[in-house]
């Protein structure tokens, strides 16, 4: 048998284009590859670990505001928003974590019919003793970019998402 011709799925690159894609590819992988193993120590699924993520940047940024009016925590509706999914799912995906000791439900400062969900301090301790040496390594890395490549990385970078996030798949011509 014959093999098929390879068919062409992309425009031609330059190698220097290509070696970029091609790093980018394989940072996704690594980090995908990471928060994997992230998961598995932390003994969470993938989804628990970008909700844990995700509640504990919420708090953090609430901390951090020098007014104070920030509520502390993320509703379960604004999670719900965050990952994607419906109320129900993150119904039960909070009981999980709750029940885990990841979580906490707690009354919203504001609203008496809410409540908002908090990390728990073994959470931000679990995130904080498997990433820290990884946040120190990769604060490293980035500090030996030159700083006049900066701009541009960022620039590349911001641009692939932005269009990774369009939200469609064009095939074909247009």
């Amino acid at each position: 048998m014959r093999p098929l011709p390879r068919t062409p799925v992309a425009p031609d690159y330059t190698d220097d284009e290509r070696d970029l894609l091609r790093a980018v590819r394989e940072l996704v992988r690594a980090d995908r590859e990471m928060r994997n193993r992230l998961s598995d120590a932390m003994r969470v699924n993938p989804t628990d670990l970008r909700s844990l993520r995700h509640v504990i940047r919420a708090v953090e940024i609430a901390e951090s505001d020098p007014q104070g009016s920030a509520v502390p925590g993320v509703t379960p509706r604004r999670l719900a928003d965050h990952l994607g999914i419906s109320t129900a799912a993150v119904t039960t995906l909070v009981d999980r974590l709750v029940a885990s000791g990841h979580l906490e439900r707690v009354p919203h400062p504001t609203d008496r019919r809410s409540v908002v969900l908090v990390p728990t301090e073994q959470a931000r301790h679990e995130m904080s003793v498997h990433l820290a040496d990884m946040h120190e390594r990769m604060k490293a890395i980035a500090a030996r970019v030159p700083v006049e490549a900066r701009p541009a990385i960022i620039d590349f970078l911001q641009s692939l998402t932005s269009e990774m996030e369009r939200g469609r798949l064009e095939v074909g011509p247009s």
